[in-house]
């Protein structure tokens, strides 16, 4: 009796995460999603005084930062499906982990906007680091996006500049005060995130998207 063995077929139907490549409209409307929650952050930063104590003024602040935060949540979901970072694991790695710091500053931002009595919890206070770590998690990636080169022209470095917020403004409250370091941030946000926004929208080619 002679038996015969035939290799297995390599599956054609199964397809890696690297591989699932986001569509230009996917960009499109990411790209225009941050630019809109960009602008209305920006908005309400340049509105009220983002230190003021004032209950309307801290609903104000707080409410204009939401759809800035959810965007970026649509952002980064873009970056990973387009391996902006790269392809390996730390690279799409540092993605997911940007996904835990949103979140968790998200939730400080919804909880201290609309339940005043959650403000002076110390609890609280710890998830309020999570605000500017998210930040400085998204200037990492527009550090790497820059580094790893697979956005191409404008769209490979206006990351960089878009995700430098916390960098430049930051510092620009600490040292003008509030009352000035927040028109530093709300210009800031004009020339880098609402631009990235519209950037992506008006050419998501450069991001590798298919059409």
């Amino acid at each position: 009796m002679t038996i015969t063995t035939t290799p297995a077929q390599a599956r054609t139907d199964v397809t890696t995460p690297v591989a699932v490549a986001a569509t230009g409209s996917h960009v499109r409307r990411t790209g225009a999603f941050v630019a809109v929650g960009s602008l209305i952050w920006a908005a309400s930063m340049a509105a009220v005084n983002p230190q003021s104590t004032a209950d309307l003024d801290v609903l104000i602040t707080d409410l204009g930062a939401i759809p800035f935060q959810l965007s970026l949540f649509a952002l980064v979901t873009m970056q990973l499906r387009t391996a902006a970072t790269g392809t390996s694991r730390v690279a799409r790695g540092m993605l997911r982990t940007e996904y835990a710091l949103l979140t968790l500053a998200t939730i400080w931002t919804v909880l201290h906007g609309l339940v005043p009595s959650f403000r002076d919890d110390a609890w609280l206070a710890v998830l309020d680091a999570f605000w500017p770590l998210s930040m400085l998690g998204m200037f990492i990636i527009g550090v790497k996006i820059a580094f790893a080169g697979r956005w191409r022209g404008p769209a490979r470095f206006w990351p960089l500049v878009a995700e430098s917020w916390a960098v430049v403004s930051v510092p620009a409250f600490g040292i003008l005060g509030a009352s000035a370091g927040r028109f530093v941030g709300a210009g800031h946000l004009l020339i880098g995130y609402v631009a990235l926004g519209l950037l992506l929208a008006l050419r998501p080619h450069l991001t590798g998207a298919r059409d």
